[in-house]
C-alpha cells in the first residue's frame, strides 16, 4: 500500500491546499493529512483542534484520507504512518527552493522521498497568512476556503 503524508500547519486549510489534498488522494492508496504546529510561525489562528476539524470536514469526501494532529518532525510523522512519500504543494517556482530544501533534509533524516504536485493555477496566489489577514478584516475568503473554514472563520470574527 502507497501512504502519502501531506503535512502543513493549515492556518487556516484553504482551496489550494484542497487541491493538492485531491491530486494526492488519487495518486496515493491512503493519505494521512497532517496538521502540524510550525515554531517558526508565532501565534497560530485556530488550535490544533479546530484545525484538525476543519480538515476532517473538509476532506470528508475523500474515502482514502485520515487526519491527524501533531507537535513533531515531519519525518517522524511519516513513519509513525508508514508513509513512502511526503507530499508537498508548490504554487509557484517561488516556493520551490525552500520546498527542495526541506525535501532534501527530510530525505536525509528518513530516507522518505518528497512528491511535489503543483496546485491549480486558479490558486497559484492563495497563502493562509493572506486570508487569515483579509478575514480579520472583514474581506470576503469565501471563494479561497472549503465551507467547514469560511464558517469557522465567521465565527471567529464575529460574524
Amino acid at each position: 500500500m502507497k501512504v502519502a503524508l501531506f503535512p502543513g500547519s493549515f492556518d487556516p486549510f484553504h482551496n489550494g491546499h484542497l487541491d493538492v489534498a485531491e491530486q494526492a488522494a488519487r495518486i496515493f492508496d491512503q493519505l494521512v493529512v497532517a496538521a502540524l504546529r510550525n515554531p517558526q510561525k508565532s501565534h497560530a489562528m485556530f488550535d490544533s483542534k479546530d484545525r484538525e476539524a476543519m480538515l476532517a470536514e473538509s476532506l470528508d469526501h475523500l474515502d482514502n484520507v485520515r487526519i491527524v494532529s501533531v507537535s513533531t518532525l515531519v519525518v517522524n510523522v511519516a513513519r509513525d504512518v508508514g508513509a513512502t512519500a511526503i507530499v508537498r504543494g508548490l504554487r509557484a517556482v517561488s516556493d520551490f527552493e525552500n520546498e527542495m530544501q526541506m525535501a532534501q533534509m527530510n530525505k536525509q533524516l528518513s530516507g522518505i522521498p518528497t512528491v511535489f504536485i503543483p496546485t491549480s493555477s486558479a490558486y497559484s496566489f492563495i497563502a493562509s497568512r493572506l486570508l487569515r489577514e483579509v478575514a480579520m478584516f472583514g474581506g470576503d475568503v469565501e471563494w479561497a476556503v472549503p465551507k467547514p473554514v469560511k464558517l469557522r472563520l465567521d465565527q471567529r470574527f464575529g460574524r
